[in-house]
């Protein structure tokens, strides 16, 4: 009988197949990237300037940074993480996984959002949510799974400093990842959610949506931090390399995203 790890690998390689099929043809194909969900749309451009101004593939895969924690731990062929939560690449460099311990490349923000045709009061603060709360008009506030996604235990942060986390869980659904909580965010019947500010300045964003920060002192710190992976190839190190380049920084400073000092 397989033991619970072999199971574990054959699962996580069938769930990784379609990103990593034809894995002998990396040199055309690209190495395969992780990224937490936050990085959707600035990663997908990211990768596609480096591709133009290099000739160099990259395929990234998403998904909440624990979960992908996890699958790097079991063998999942990674060459370069991308963590919204550093202490995730501090765990793998511990365990020997990595290179080194990884370097800053962003500071990550949350924001509270509100679905086109949504009522829900905006501010900073959540006051306005509260008083929705205290007067049973909230339907459903979508964050992202507080247990292993860096975005949703922020997010649950800032609403506990709001004093409004045990009033609020019965009406809370978790994303497995911040991609997700936003889709369930703008669903139909949901009052809003508390995501990435990455993704509501996406162009996909709904021009009818609203949305606003919530202050960096209601959380602790989203920092985000790249790994390369032990076994990493040319490709991955090169990439590794541009992002901290004057382009790779614009382009995630245009996504919301804090930049570390270069130095």
């Amino acid at each position: 009988m397989p033991d619970r790890r072999s199971i574990l690998r054959g699962l996580l390689v069938s769930a990784l197949a379609p990103a990593a099929a034809h894995a002998q043809r990396r040199s055309t194909a690209g190495p395969l990237v992780a990224a937490a969900a936050d990085l959707r749309f600035a990663m997908d451009e990211l990768v596609r300037v480096f591709r133009r101004e290099t000739g160099m593939a990259i395929r990234p895969v998403y998904g909440s940074s624990g979960q992908v924690f996890q699958q790097i731990m079991a063998g999942a062929p990674f060459e370069l993480f991308f963590s919204a939560d550093e202490d995730f690449v501090f765990r793998l460099a511990d365990a020997g996984r990595t290179v080194d311990r990884g370097a800053l490349y962003a500071i990550g923000r949350i924001v509270l959002v509100a679905p086109p045709g949504s009522d829900l009061p905006l501010d900073p603060e959540m006051r306005g949510l509260g008083e929705r709360l205290r007067a049973g008009r909230v339907r459903r506030l979508a964050i992202a799974n507080p247990e292993h996604a860096p975005y949703g235990l922020r997010a649950e942060e800032a609403l506990r400093a709001a004093g409004l986390w045990e009033a609020i869980r019965p009406a809370l659904v978790f994303g497995e990842n911040v991609a997700q909580a936003l889709q369930f965010a703008l669903a139909g019947g949901a009052s809003g959610g508390i995501v990435a500010l990455s993704l509501v300045l996406a162009p996909t964003f709904p021009r009818a949506a609203r949305h606003v920060p919530i202050p960096a002192t209601m959380h602790q710190p989203l920092r985000q931090r790249m790994v390369l992976l032990k076994g990493a190839g040319e490709a991955a190190r090169a990439f590794h390399a541009w992002l901290r380049g004057p382009g790779a920084r614009a382009i995630l400073a245009r996504y919301g995203f804090i930049l570390p000092d270069r130095g």
